[in-house]
């Protein structure tokens, strides 16, 4: 097959490359960054370098490709994030029909059900929101859990203060996943062909707060270590003071407080759908610790 694939060579693009070259696919990587091309070119693949903003580009990329993975950057810039992912999906959904594409694996999240109190997922929701107005396209949505990579974000509070936590509590239950069994999810996504329209959560373990802080500190030899549940405005503050731009702190800090009252893993849970991912949170930890 030819294949169209965004998100370059990041936690998600490179495993997935490799995967499909190892598969025997014809391979065009999107990526916005000249300096990619050599590595992605490394790994088998074609480069195409471009905005995933510019649809015209992006038809360009797709035009006699038989399946596209459609991902937009996490932060769309540091203000205006929500707009700025919208008119992205916007991009996509027109290039993809113009140029004809017949199979479409969309990354979505969890809370992408939801059209606010979501944080940045809320541009997700939008997104699939598009998509679904496409005709004649296989699509799929791929709602991921939480990135169990963002708990790297972690690593300076637990070396400055002794303790990890956020705006939700040690009993709050998070769906997370593995960049390896999205991957893995996604490649196997692209190569069938479904009728109309559907969704896939891809979800590696399903763990509370406080599994995560016993599982991480006993990884790197902190066994004591604490969830703490911060309020909305201290981890607010906490962000601005790494900082991160208020209007993405914002929008992290609504995340969190979707999490706390449990709308953004609601849909997920109550669906009763498989948690297929291989990657668990005792796995993790082993890469957590050796990285820490």
């Amino acid at each position: 097959m030819k294949i169209t694939i965004s998100g370059s060579l990041g936690n998600i693009g490179k495993l997935l490359t490799t995967k499909l070259i190892a598969a025997g696919h014809d391979v065009t990587v999107i990526t916005s960054n000249n300096d990619r091309v050599e590595a992605i070119e490394s790994l088998g693949a074609k480069a195409a370098v471009g905005s995933v903003g510019d649809a015209v580009f992006l038809k360009n990329a797709f035009t006699n490709a038989d399946a596209v993975f459609a991902m937009t950057p996490p932060n769309m810039g540091g203000a205006n994030v929500i707009a700025n992912t919208i008119d992205a999906g916007k991009a996509f959904a027109t290039a993809i029909s113009e140029a004809g594409v017949k199979r479409v694996v969309m990354l979505s999240s969890i809370g992408a059900d939801l059209p606010g109190g979501n944080g940045p997922i809320a541009g997700l929701y939008n997104i699939e929101k598009i998509y679904e107005t496409l005709n004649n396209v296989s699509l799929t949505f791929v709602r991921a859990g939480f990135f169990f990579n963002n708990l790297y974000n972690d690593v300076p509070m637990i070396k400055g203060a002794g303790i990890i936590g956020s705006n939700y509590s040690a009993a709050t239950t998070i769906p997370f996943v593995h960049p390896v069994d999205i991957a893995d999810a996604v490649a196997e996504e692209l190569q069938k062909t479904p009728a109309g329209k559907d969704i896939r959560y891809i979800i590696s373990d399903v763990r509370t707060s406080s599994d995560v802080a016993k599982v991480l500190g006993l990884a790197i030899d902190k066994p004591e270590l604490p969830w703490i549940e911060f309020t909305d405005e201290q981890a607010l503050g906490g962000m601005k003071e790494a900082g991160l731009p208020l209007e993405i702190a914002e929008l992290y800090t609504e995340m969190g407080s979707g999490l706390r009252n449990g709308k953004i893993q609601e849909h997920f849970l109550s669906s009763k759908a498989a948690v297929d991912g291989k990657i668990k949170l005792e796995d993790f930890a082993k890469e957590f610790a050796a990285k820490f």
